[in-house]
């Protein structure tokens, strides 16, 4: 029988669950492999297509790889387990000159490393990076296809960032943790899938965030291979001002070297015209609103290539200059960074009036303000939940019905309620007496100073023991490195 405490548990458990599948952004297809590019797809053998979905898949993008475990072994009830993608996807039929293609977004987070924002950061052991993102754009046009991908992810580190109820907790470089074995085993990784590597660094140069770009170049010119290049390109310094317009400068830099990495384009023959020899691979601390800012503006210009040579654009036209289709490709991208801020940070992204409208606005800067306060909310006080919630479900943790002991029924210290409530209860006091002021000031002054100091003090010890107060998760996860 189950006593009252497991079926506590099971209901939390149960919560919790039903709380990932809630998040908007799964997606899965009886006939497509979603989990793969066009150009891995056309470079596999006939071994591989005569291969169900599950299979086949590319097990980073497969989020229920756990919840199929069990089917996964049976292969005659494979064609009922389909792998499901998290992510973004959106498809759209667009015309220009008259010529109808359809265009294409689909963005991979991968499963391996999930959570959220604060809790996961950086490489685990075996070089999975936190936040990791395949990007790609797909254009379809007379039975022509191409492609270009684009890939986004932690800075592939050992490091961590745990909340502690400020608003932007100081990253920590962990100090004895082997950087260079976790370093080469990502990018490795990375050159066999995606070949050459180009670093795109958008993080800022000074404060907190230099040593992290300190360390990542450095860990480049250590690793000192000819497949990755390394480019810093400090964000916010360039756009202060809102001079947006700056962001050129990063494009027109990497400009060759996008030439030379190309694109991927299949005609309609299934004759493969060209391949794309390696990705960009773009990242800021969240690896969110700059980096997916930078990414649309890439993809833009791989496109402008493409549609140029499938013949949908003249000599010379621009595609900025096609207004109807300039709205579909900014709203999309922007739709793409909300997807991706909403399952890493809990919000919709930031910076999204550049995405949708090529400019920064006041409304824009307002509503980054707003989100910014959900996230710093979300990330104290309920980002616990939610990791503990993406680890359940990927398998990360395994409930033991046989363990006595509730991970759940983490007991707490009596100050981390009782500080809360007397802050709560002082500042009170201090705005009564203020309304209720008594005949001599004198008095009055003294019971609001006495519990104005009793409201700012409490706030005090709360705030340096930040990290005490904040919602942490319970489960135990398998061994890995932070």
């Amino acid at each position: 029988l189950l006593s009252l405490l497991d079926l506590q548990d099971n209901k939390t458990f149960l919560a919790m669950i039903n709380h990932v599948l809630s998040v908007d952004g799964f997606y899965f297809s009886t006939t497509y492999d979603l989990t793969h590019t066009l150009q891995r797809l056309s470079n596999t053998s006939p071994e591989f297509q005569e291969m169900s979905l599950l299979e086949r898949a590319d097990q980073r993008f497969v989020w229920n790889g756990h919840l199929l475990r069990e089917l996964s072994a049976q292969p005659e009830v494979h064609r009922f387990a389909l792998p499901v993608l998290h992510g973004f996807i959106t498809m759209h039929s667009c015309s220009i000159n008259g010529k109808y293609f359809d265009w294409i977004l689909i963005s991979r987070r991968s499963c391996f490393r999930a959570g959220v924002r604060y809790y996961v950061r950086g490489i685990d052991s075996e070089g999975h990076a936190a936040n990791f993102v395949e990007t790609e754009q797909i254009v379809h046009y007379n039975g022509s296809r191409a492609s270009f991908v684009q890939t986004r992810g932690s800075i592939p580190l050992y490091w961590s960032q745990r909340p502690n109820l400020k608003y932007k907790p100081r990253p920590l470089i962990n100090k004895v943790a082997n950087h260079m074995d976790g370093f080469q085993r990502h990018f490795d990784s990375q050159v066999i899938i995606y070949g050459r590597q180009i670093i795109i660094n958008l993080v800022n140069q000074k404060g907190s965030e230099k040593p992290l770009e300190q360390a990542f170049a450095t860990m480049v010119s250590s690793l000192a291979s000819g497949m990755i290049r390394y480019i810093a390109f400090d964000f916010h310094k360039e756009c202060k001002n809102m001079r947006w317009d700056r962001l050129s400068i990063l494009v027109d830099q990497v400009a060759e070297m996008q030439d030379e990495l190309s694109y991927f384009l299949v005609d309609p023959a299934g004759k493969v015209l060209t391949n794309q020899e390696g990705v960009f691979r773009s990242n800021c601390m969240d690896c969110l609103d700059r980096t997916n800012v930078i990414q649309s503006l890439l993809a833009r210009r791989s496109l402008q290539a493409q549609l140029q040579r499938l013949g949908v654009l003249h000599v010379g036209q621009k595609l900025e200059e096609q207004d109807e289709f300039e709205k579909i490709y900014k709203n999309a991208w922007a739709d793409n960074a909300n997807a991706c801020a909403k399952q890493y940070a809990g919000t919709g992204a930031l910076k999204t009036d550049f995405t949708r409208t090529g400019k920064r606005t006041q409304l824009g800067l307002i509503m980054d303000g707003w989100n910014s306060l959900i996230r710093y909310y979300k990330n104290n006080f309920s980002d616990g939940f939610r990791q503990d919630s993406i680890d359940l479900f990927l398998g990360n943790y395994s409930v033991d019905e046989l363990d006595s002991h509730s991970p759940l029924s983490v007991p707490r210290d009596l100050k981390f309620l009782a500080l809360p409530i007397i802050m709560v209860v002082a500042f009170s006091m201090c705005i009564i007496c203020l309304l209720m002021a008594g005949d001599t000031w004198t008095e009055t002054l003294a019971y609001v100073l006495f519990w104005g100091v009793a409201s700012i003090g409490t706030f005090f010890i709360i705030l340096y023991n930040g990290k005490d107060f904040v919602d942490a998760p319970r489960l135990v996860q398998k061994e890995k490195i932070d």
